[in-house]
């Protein structure tokens, strides 16, 4: 993960700025992007169970305690790509791991970017006007990098 060639100064410092502004609400903002994922991709819904419980909507799973743990963990996950923007390749191999497990849940590496698109969503309705196409920009390099490290999991895995 070359992540010094993959984001210029001024894109790390959009990231930063950008992210300030989002991660002292972690879980409404979290709430917005699951929100719109499953606006986008309904069928993401049963892959989320929590003790064999199957959500019969998206709004029943937005306000169970466990999925809220779940969205606690996407931000803190997002937060530490934000911390180590100069040296992504840290992450490595706790983004290898995580692939493996969304992959173990059932998750699709097409979903992901249905995901970067509710990323996106969420970024642009929390920092309205200050969502420039540069910041955009930046943020899709971020989660391009972040994804292609977990989907090094996937190819990890043995087949069958």
């Amino acid at each position: 993960m070359e992540s010094g060639m993959l984001l210029s100064g001024g894109q790390r410092a959009l990231i930063r700025e950008s992210w300030q502004r989002v991660s002292g609400r972690p879980v409404q903002h979290g709430l917005v992007l699951f929100t719109r994922l499953f606006d986008l991709d309904p069928d993401l819904l049963p892959l989320f169970q929590y003790n064999c419980k199957q959500f019969a909507s998206p709004q029943e799973c937005l306000s169970a305690p466990e999925f809220l743990d779940h969205i606690r963990k996407v931000m803190l996950v997002i937060d530490a790509a934000v911390s180590h923007l100069e040296n992504l390749s840290c992450l490595e191999e706790y983004l290898c791991n995580l692939g493996k497990k969304h992959q173990a849940v059932g998750v699709k590496a097409e979903s992901f970017s249905t995901v970067g698109e509710s990323l996106l969503y969420m970024l642009e309705k929390c920092l309205g006007a200050a969502f420039s196409p540069e910041v955009q920009e930046a943020w899709s390099k971020l989660y391009n990098a972040v994804v292609k490290a977990m989907q090094r999991g996937w190819e990890t895995l043995p087949e069958g």
